[in-house]
């Protein structure tokens, strides 16, 4: 539970795959939060996974936890150390697909990275925003350009991330893709967090009439109460 909002994220049994979520508070207003996809089976990625955790959470919580600072250097300057510590991780390039946004709750707003990942959806009403990607995925390049926007989450909006095993999805060679996420987020969109993400997670599983186990499948959502 945030103030005037709450995050929750849910995946599907066992994880084989490089999926990575977090989410932290960082100061007296702002919960940092994010989604990577590391390349390769969990079990080879657990050096990558295991610093790209401790960095996210230890610098996070050093760079956000002013009250005054520029939440889009910040995110910029956290994307860039993450990028060098999977790159260090790994012995050398390693693509990780990410996603990282701090939530501000007296603004009500996100500042956010892309890093090369599935689009963040952004609902509002019936209407949907995707939050496409402001930089190349991490880990491929030691000098990365990323940009940081901020979009506002309007009181009964709500942000959902989902990871690549999502829009992969299968049934009968046809893929769920971003169409089946956006469709089932019109259809699906609760009050709370917690719900949003799962009724996400059963629409994956109906589509696909059995549990996937093709990659990792997680959704993260934040939602902001509608009053």
């Amino acid at each position: 539970e945030l103030r005037g909002a709450n995050i929750a994220a849910v995946y599907f049994a066992q994880r084989d795959g490089g999926d990575f979520y977090d989410f932290l508070r960082v100061g007296q207003n702002r919960v940092l939060f994010g989604m990577l996809d590391v390349s390769g089976n969990r079990e080879q990625n657990q050096p990558v996974l295991q610093a790209s955790k401790s960095m996210f959470e230890a610098r996070g919580r050093e760079l956000f936890s002013s009250t005054e600072i520029n939440e889009s250097e910040a995110m910029t300057r956290l994307c860039l150390d993450l990028n060098r510590e999977i790159m260090r991780a790994a012995g050398g390039v390693h693509s990780c697909p990410a996603f990282a946004g701090c939530y501000n709750e007296d603004l009500g707003t996100i500042c956010y990275v892309n890093s090369g990942h599935t689009p963040g959806l952004l609902i509002d009403g019936q209407q949907i925003n995707e939050l496409k990607a402001t930089g190349l995925p991490l880990g491929l390049f030691s000098l990365a350009t990323i940009d940081a926007p901020t979009v506002a989450l309007t009181p009964g909006a709500a942000l959902l991330l989902v990871s690549r095993g999502v829009v992969e999805a299968e049934c009968g060679g046809n893929e769920f893709g971003l169409e089946g996420v956006e469709g089932s987020l019109k259809m699906a969109m609760p009050a709370d967090a917690k719900t949003l993400v799962t009724r996400m997670m059963e629409s994956v599983q109906n589509f696909t009439c059995v549990p996937p186990s093709h990659n990792d499948v997680t959704a993260l959502a934040v939602v902001r109460h509608a009053t």
